[in-house]
């Protein structure tokens, strides 16, 4: 699906959490957090609630191997912390454990000052389960502050990883860094249990956050590889027949059940809320703007539906305002996977609209959506990629492809190529189509709704 991208691989071992992170296959990094670094933990206990504070170097490691904190328990955090590391810390189904700030106070994790080295992570969950991570009382509880060095890109201000599920994230502002979120698992040689489909990852909330001035992705949820060569511990993108002869290939673990919504994300880099290699995926009501500010061609997604992901339901976004395209769609047909897009409002980008380049015959039912002022067209389906299922698309109201300049022709509403196919409704499912907002008889100050005597009729999204 796409080239490249930043990666996180950790072992843990006999008390070592070893890191490396890198957005460059010659810049690793290692990381090890060991005793002798002075790592401990002060605790204060009330019932079975404890209180943790950073040690003098401002990190704090909480390891639950010996099994300190059981299901049910709170863990308040309270200082300035510029690193966290969480890792063998299991709650159960009816009684996770709950991260937070301590009640009154706003817990500050994250180096603003990191610039390479040790480190390079904000918050960790290292083999983690059943885990509430959140703040407290709003958003504004809980802050995440990334590295605002030269070096930023290689910096994860939350990071998800070595199998861990069942995670809800919550009440959180999370700015500046590389990556906001990464939520994924790299295949491991020799590890049969860090490869799809020996193991799955379920159940990953992601909510209420305010996300902003990343570097890279607001949002990077799954694996991006198609396959992971454990020989060259590199990813790779291409089909089967392209293995190299005596290399060693996998897929990475899928996650199961994610949803993410009511969040706000803008001022990104890169995609804003980037997914990959999910089945049963949920993304809606939430606002997504200023996103592709470095004007990457292959990574510019306002939304980004990507590549081994089926049965997808993404409804009620509003994406606004940003170089790249608006929403981007590479899921999968694979065993019947259904994909949905409705009641999303998409306007104002530089590129294509919404584009569709799925694999796998995947079909997708698109509808109720508004797709306004786009430099390039509004909807484009690409069959390439094995998309070449009848599309169903009913009942959106799109305006002004080409920006509603020059000659705008049919195809500029909905573009098809490579055997791409779709059917559009009819009556009150049509699609309804204008060069501009007046002809549309739409108000654009306010989510583009018809006025009255409006020809948009019923099409077209409507805010909740």
């Amino acid at each position: 699906m796409k080239n490249f991208k930043c990666y996180a691989q950790s072992v843990i071992a006999a008390g070592i959490v070893l890191f490396a992170i890198s957005c460059k296959k010659d810049a690793v990094i290692d990381e090890k957090l060991t005793a002798d670094q002075k790592l401990a933990v002060t605790t204060a206990t009330t019932g079975r609630e404890f209180t943790l504070t950073p040690d003098a170097n401002g990190r704090l490691v909480i390891d639950n191997t010996n099994k300190t904190y059981q299901p049910g328990d709170i863990i308040n955090l309270s200082g300035t912390f510029k690193s966290i590391q969480v890792v063998n810390t299991s709650g159960s189904a009816s009684a996770p454990i709950t991260i937070r700030n301590l009640a009154g106070t706003t817990l500050n994790i994250g180096d603003p000052a990191w610039n390479g080295g040790g480190y390079s992570c904000g918050f960790v969950l290292w083999n983690c389960h059943y885990i509430k991570f959140g703040g407290q009382s709003g958003n504004s509880s809980v802050m995440i502050n990334g590295s605002k060095q030269s070096a930023k890109a290689a910096y994860y201000d939350l990071q998800i990883g070595n199998k861990s599920d069942n995670i809800e994230i919550y009440n959180l502002t999370i700015q500046d860094g590389g990556n906001g979120i990464v939520a994924k698992t790299d295949p491991v040689k020799n590890d049969a249990s860090t490869a799809y489909p020996n193991s799955t990852m379920q159940n990953l909330s992601i909510h209420d956050l305010v996300i902003k001035n990343t570097t890279n992705e607001a949002m990077y949820i799954g694996h991006t590889a198609t396959y992971w060569d454990l020989t060259s511990n590199v990813p790779y993108y291409g089909a089967p027949a392209g293995f190299t002869a005596g290399h060693q290939y996998v897929q990475p673990i899928m996650w199961q059940n994610v949803k993410i919504y009511n969040n706000l994300v803008k001022d990104i880099g890169l995609d804003g809320i980037q997914t990959s290699a999910i089945d049963r995926l949920e993304v809606f009501n939430n606002e997504v703007s200023n996103w592709a500010i470095q004007k990457n061609y292959a990574h510019n997604g306002g939304i980004l539906i990507g590549g081994r992901t089926t049965n997808t339901n993404t409804h009620d976004n509003y994406v606004h305002d940003g170089w790249g395209e608006l929403c981007q769609f590479y899921g999968s047909g694979a065993n019947g996977a259904t994909h949905i897009f409705v009641n999303n409002l998409f306007r104002n980008c530089q590129l294509d609209g919404v584009s569709m380049r799925g694999s796998d015959n995947a079909i997708v039912t698109f509808s109720n959506n508004t797709i306004a002022y786009t430099t390039g067209n509004s909807l484009r389906i690409n069959g390439y990629g094995g998309q070449t299922g009848l599309n169903l698309v009913n009942a959106n109201l799109l305006i002004a492809p080409r920006n509603g300049t020059g000659t705008i022709y049919a195809k500029n509403y909905i573009y098809l190529e490579n055997n791409a196919k779709v059917t559009e409704g009819t009556g009150v499912y049509e699609n309804k189509k204008f060069a501009t907002s007046a002809a549309a008889g739409v108000d654009a100050t306010n989510y583009y709704y018809p006025a009255t005597g409006s020809n948009a009729g019923t099409a077209g999204y409507r805010k909740l």
